[in-house]
């Protein structure tokens, strides 16, 4: 596990995306991303999700956001028409 702390900035070159929080943490046996205060991920296209906290799984490429207490998580996302053969998965089993 790594654990960063403070102004966190994650950048993704092959994703051009860019994540900051104010702590993340690496589980690399899991293979999860944990971000957590304030996290902010962006595109260069100009998606977005805030939220309080984030939870990314590297392997499936799925991510659960969370809202602070009382809160909404904000997302601003174009979304792409169904590709043939694509399949859409829920997030929680």
């Amino acid at each position: 596990m790594v654990t960063a702390i403070g102004n966190v900035r994650i950048e993704y070159p092959d994703r051009h995306m860019v994540a900051t929080a104010r702590q993340a943490q690496y589980f690399s046996r899991e293979g999860r991303l944990v971000l957590t205060g304030d996290v902010d991920v962006i595109d260069a296209d100009g998606q977005r999700i805030r939220a309080e906290r984030l939870v990314y799984r590297l392997d499936s490429e799925r991510l659960l956001a969370e809202p602070i207490g009382g809160k909404q998580v904000y997302s601003r996302l174009r979304l792409q028409p169904k590709a043939p053969g694509l399949e859409v998965k829920p997030l929680l089993p």
